[in-house]
């Protein structure tokens, strides 16, 4: 396999993990924002895994970077380093979203028993 073509394919690996935790960041900011907590927990660990998994495929290319091995920058790995940047992004603001979700639900929990 060329340099070229490796680099393509550890681009589309990492195209493909961080996609898949970035849908997951959504659905978790979803299921908060209808109060399955639970919900949004599993699907912020299936997140982070996927995002794990890009990571560790970039990971990758940087050690060989490192190693002084030639790694063909193109449009391709700019894109998949890109999405890599995003969906860290969307995993912060997920958990923040939750977060904030949570703090709403607690309140209008404790309002409501104050009400009644």
């Amino acid at each position: 396999m060329s340099e070229l073509e490796n680099s393509q394919l550890t681009a589309f690996n990492i195209i493909a993990a961080v996609g898949t935790a970035r849908s997951c960041y959504i659905s978790a900011i979803d299921a908060a924002a209808q109060g399955r907590f639970d919900e949004a927990g599993r699907n912020m660990k299936e997140g982070r895994d996927a995002f794990e998994q890009g990571h560790e495929a970039h990971a990758g290319l940087l050690t060989e970077a490192a190693r002084g091995e030639k790694v063909e920058m193109d449009l391709l790995l700019t894109h998949a380093e890109d999405q890599l940047m995003s969906a860290e992004a969307f995993g912060i603001l997920a958990e923040r979203f939750i977060t904030l979700y949570h703090k709403m639900f607690d309140q209008k929990q404790n309002t409501e028993d104050h009400a009644v």
